[in-house]
């Protein structure tokens, strides 16, 4: 409905406002736990992430969530360059393993 609504309000087709969107690449790393862990209360993870939005700025976005069907977090980064955001998704997976450890 908000499409739509885009559409009306602005006289645009839809591929006339497709055409303002840009594609960036995502990365999804999946993180298996042997138990539960807590993202909000691990300073190791938090510290990862807050880097990797630094280094983002406003150019791209970070999401970590446990699976709501498995015993595992979902690591997800999303950026202009494909290899940075490999990266950055492989450094915060790396850090969720870690705190998983401790």
């Amino acid at each position: 409905l908000q499409v739509l609504h885009s559409m009306v309000s602005s006289g645009q087709t839809l591929h006339e406002l497709k055409n303002g969107m840009q594609k960036f690449p995502q990365i999804l790393v999946n993180v298996p736990l042997e138990s539960s862990l807590d993202l909000d209360g691990s300073s190791l993870v938090q510290e990862a992430v807050k880097d990797v939005e630094t280094q983002l700025a406003d150019r791209g976005r970070v999401l970590l969530r446990p699976s709501g069907t498995e015993p595992l977090i979902r690591v997800m980064v999303e950026g202009e360059n494909h290899d940075s955001v490999s990266e950055f998704a492989e450094n915060i997976a790396d850090a969720v393993r870690q705190a998983a450890c401790s």
